[in-house]
């Protein structure tokens, strides 16, 4: 069965980016592991063992059929995960934080760069599937496509946040490619939880989506418009940013009396 085109680059864009922050992780000193990271009760070492893990995971769920319905992304994010499961969720309160990072220790590999740098089992397990298939997850089945999207945001999501941790170094690169779909994703759900033609947010050079009920805007400039970077954009839609202080650093431009997002972000935390 050979991978459809739209799964194969999500894949690869995963790998790719798995691939950039290994090498990356390679030139930190192993001491700086324990720093603690921007996620509340988690080092850096706690982090990456996540990322490993979900390599890990995303390997193993390629291959567990789904049953049912696959979720709509919108619908997939506010359905709880089943007791039990792993959640990496920056707002989370102490406790689930401190559950999470248990489990993460306990289950991490004890090499997570060699996992980080394995491609071969993933393109393995992508021959297993086409991008309708239907995969199994803590939340419910997904598409395989979407399932792998998950995947790219939270891995490009968490190399943001590992950047974050470690300041005082050159940031992760995030790929275009990588950095491009999460844009794409997290901009999707914003429309998808704020349906509506009022507001068009544009993060170039990647995604423009119309959000927010209200007058329909049909031609010429629309009257509201929120434009950002795509960094800003993933940390303002995950909850690591606030949107007033973002417009109020320049780092967002925001025009007309509804372009305000405050009551709609972050899209998922």
């Amino acid at each position: 069965m050979a991978v459809s085109e739209r799964l194969a680059a999500e894949l690869a864009a995963y790998r790719a980016q798995c691939g950039a922050l290994g090498a990356w992780l390679e030139q930190v000193p192993t001491e700086s592991f324990a720093a603690p990271s921007v996620l509340p009760g988690w080092d850096v070492r706690t982090l990456i063992g996540h990322l490993a893990l979900a390599h890990d995971g995303l390997v193993q769920q390629l291959g567990t059929a789904g049953a049912g319905t696959p979720l709509a992304l919108a619908q997939f994010y506010r359905t709880p995960r089943r007791p039990g499961s792993e959640s990496v969720e920056a707002g989370a309160a102490a406790s689930a934080a401190e559950r999470n990072r248990m489990l993460i220790t306990e289950n991490a590999p004890a090499d997570p760069l060699a996992v980080l740098r394995e491609d071969e089992a993933l393109r393995s397990a992508a021959l297993t599937v086409t991008d309708r298939s239907v995969v199994a997850t803590s939340r419910g089945a997904l598409t395989a496509l979407d399932f792998a999207r998950t995947r790219v945001l939270d891995l490009v999501v968490h190399c943001d946040d590992v950047s974050r941790s470690l300041a005082d170094r050159d940031p992760v690169p995030l790929l275009r490619a990588a950095l491009a779909s999460t844009t794409r994703t997290l901009a999707e759900l914003l429309a998808a939880q704020a349906p509506g033609r009022s507001v068009e947010v544009r993060v170039p050079p990647f995604v423009a989506v119309q959000a927010v009920a209200g007058p329909r805007h049909t031609r010429g400039t629309p009257p509201n418009v929120v434009e950002t970077d795509p960094i800003t954009w993933l940390r303002l839609a995950t909850g690591r940013a606030s949107f007033r202080d973002a417009v109020a650093a320049g780092a967002v431009r925001a025009s007309g009396s509804r372009a305000d997002l405050t009551a709609y972000l972050p899209v998922l935390s």
